[in-house]
């Protein structure tokens, strides 16, 4: 089982976690500079204000608030992507770092709202450009491949405010002349993009909310249609503007299991994984809507104006790999007394497998269940490259007197899924590479929290943001460093 020489080992970071300097170097705010901080049973929200004057609480990610009210900063709540963890100013740091652990692949996002602060009418920020060609640079000398991830719900606020966010098609354009931007000015040192992250997160959205109008289902298709035509329509500039590109888009790994062999968990297992994997991979990989589309249109009871033009746009923008993120699997049943909600699914059928144990925050722990996904991806789509780019283990670390971190957690996490990943190259899987969630500690951005800790490498700050932002190595950090050494053969 061994792993091809040119395997990407690496790590994740997101623009919005991990960055900080939220109103530095002429960036725009972004939706989740206005997030307050949550807790695993506390969602996060935001605060708007009416043009009457009243303010009100919002979802995250719903990109959903009255026209003509604004996003407010409330006096007293923590904002902690405000500060993050400070890559924006300690990133050569933090890329030498990474360079020591011999980090073959990092995956990062370019914010939307560094380069574009203002959109197509307001035009580059070149201290944006200036910042991510440094970050590049430094990348390029410890020989780390940049993949890097156009939209993580990072786009600037005024899109959602002024615009109405994805519902308007002219989002669409705006989206292409940033990527455009990236795809020129980045051109010599990146050649691995992902159009969005975990693009299924939308309707994961939509489905959480127990009182979500047909409305907004119609504006929540319509949203993913707009960005599968956008998606489409970059693929298709990054090819011709570079045609080494590789380009793909991500989806959030939501894998399940039928609870029991009862052909009713069956089926209903089958009609979860087209409703929220497969639409999605379809669309994506093969270029066009799936023949359940028509179902799922239905059942939501959303009317979806495809143009001819769109189709055709979808059939010329075909991706070149599938990047997908893995955290755990549930099981999926039609027995009224075994259906739950499960944070982070939001799926009214959902329940936790009996079989195995969870972490702290309640995500199961599953490697086998990725050997799976590699598997019925790979099988499904004709042995399409795939690229594992977020997967990890978010825990309450211990910073000791000596400044070490004993997580031997984390290692056993990684040791598994790894394992099982080598299992299913073994089996003849096209896996590109594993870069694993997320190398250095950073915001969760499900909660919000800081103490939630997913990285190698330790970050000293605290979910109110007291701390002195040095960063210490993890056990975890030597662990995967020989990892990475030994190609994956002896872990």
């Amino acid at each position: 089982m061994t792993l091809p020489k040119n395997f990407l080992w690496g790590g994740d970071i997101s623009v919005t976690q991990i960055e900080g300097g939220w109103s530095e170097g002429n960036k725009a705010p972004v939706e989740t500079d206005y997030l307050i901080s949550g807790d695993k049973n506390t969602p996060r929200y935001a605060y708007y204000q009416t043009q009457d004057g009243e303010i009100v609480k919002s979802l995250q990610f719903s990109g959903k608030i009255p026209k003509g009210a604004k996003y407010v900063l409330k006096e007293g709540k923590i904002y902690p992507n405000h500060f993050a963890t400070d890559f924006y100013h300690h990133y050569k740091e933090d890329i030498a770092l990474l360079g020591e652990m011999g980090f073959k692949a990092l995956n990062l996002t370019v914010s939307w709202a560094r380069v574009m602060p203002n959109g197509i009418n307001g035009g580059i920020n070149k201290e944006g450009v200036e910042f991510y060609l440094s970050v590049f640079k430094e990348m390029q000398k410890f020989h780390i491949e940049p993949i890097v991830t156009l939209y993580k719900y990072d786009m600037p606020a005024f899109y959602i405010t002024d615009f109405g966010g994805w519902s308007n098609r002219q989002m669409i354009d705006e989206f292409v002349a940033f990527a455009k931007v990236c795809f020129k000015k980045f051109k010599k040192y990146v050649h691995y993009w992902v159009t969005f992250n975990e693009i299924n997160i939308l309707k994961m959205t939509i489905d959480g909310e127990k009182d979500a109008t047909v409305k907004d289902k119609q504006r929540t298709f319509e949203e993913l249609h707009n960005q599968f035509i956008a998606l489409a329509k970059a693929i298709r500039l990054a090819h011709e503007i570079n045609p080494k590109n590789k380009i793909g888009c991500m989806i959030c790994g939501l894998f399940t299991y039928p609870r029991t062999c009862n052909p009713e968990d069956i089926l209903a297992n089958q009609k979860y994984e087209e409703d929220n994997l497969f639409y999605y991979a379809d669309v994506i990989i093969r270029g066009h809507y799936p023949s359940y589309a028509k179902r799922v249109w239905k059942e939501y009871r959303v009317d979806l104006q495809i143009t001819e033009e769109d189709k055709k746009i979808l059939a010329s923008g075909k991706a070149d790999f599938l990047p997908f993120s893995y955290y755990f699997t549930n099981c999926i049943s039609e027995d009224a007394s075994q259906k739950s909600t499960l944070t982070g699914i939001t799926s009214n059928t959902s329940n936790k497998n009996p079989y195995l144990e969870e972490t702290q925050w309640g995500w199961q722990i599953d490697p086998k269940g990725l050997k799976y996904a590699l598997e019925m991806f790979s099988d499904r789509y004709d042995n399409f490259p795939l690229l594992i780019i977020e997967n990890g283990i978010g825990a309450i670390d211990k910073l000791e007197d000596d400044h070490t971190i004993h997580d031997q957690y984390r290692i056993d996490y990684h040791r598994e899924h790894i394992k099982a990943l080598k299992e299913a190259v073994d089996d003849g899987v096209n896996l590109l590479g594993y870069t694993m969630w997320s190398c250095i500690d950073l915001v969760s951005a499900g909660t919000g929290e800081l103490r939630k800790r997913y990285g190698f490498i330790y970050v000293d700050i605290d979910d109110q943001g007291q701390g002195t932002f040095n960063r210490y190595k993890k056990d975890s950090f030597y662990w995967y460093k020989d990892v990475i050494a030994n190609n994956g053969d002896n872990i």
